[in-house]
């Protein structure tokens, strides 16, 4: 009876031993930076991007042109004219300053609006392809290759991009 319970006890480990190798979870990795700097949805999203930008610069800068005309022309004229209005153009030498920033903030935060609803939905993409070939090749565990030190095991970052059709 005791040589039955110890072999029992010897079979259990054995078993446990046995399951806890072949329960070792596979891992890849793949570059999700890389896949999302050459998804061709991404490089038209950085042309709009990049337009718009340019948009925001070009009226910025008018602004700043304007105000440094105004600005100018206040100061050489400065002497000839009455306190009042040497006040009235101060304020809105002020207002014109007040409105740049406001312009520039405001633009700022458009382009990272704008930014963020296009890469989002882009991203959600491609977590969506890296889950379905992690899932279709067996690995349990995906880590983004972009901030890996040591990467030995298979890289996905070529089979997510077929996957996504580029």
């Amino acid at each position: 009876m005791k040589q039955i319970k110890t072999l029992l006890i010897a079979a259990i480990f054995i078993f446990g031993a046995s399951q806890t190798t072949s329960a070792q979870a596979k891992t890849a990795h793949v570059d999700v930076s890389e896949i999302m700097a050459k998804m061709p949805a991404m490089l038209d999203a950085q042309k709009q991007l990049e337009k718009l930008s340019g948009t925001y610069d070009t009226d910025y800068k008018k602004m700043v042109e304007e105000y440094q005309a105004k600005l100018k022309k206040y100061e050489a004229e400065s002497a000839t004219v009455s306190d009042v209005i040497n006040g009235d153009r101060s304020k809105e030498v002020q207002d014109m300053q007040k409105r740049i920033v406001d312009f520039r903030d405001n633009a700022q935060k458009e382009l990272q609006q704008k930014e963020s609803d296009i890469v989002n939905p882009l991203m959600g993409k491609v977590r969506a392809s890296i889950q379905k070939v992690a899932k279709a090749k067996g690995f349990q565990y995906v880590l983004d290759g972009s901030t890996l030190l040591l990467a030995d095991g298979p890289n996905l970052t070529a089979d997510v991009k077929k996957d996504l059709g580029f």
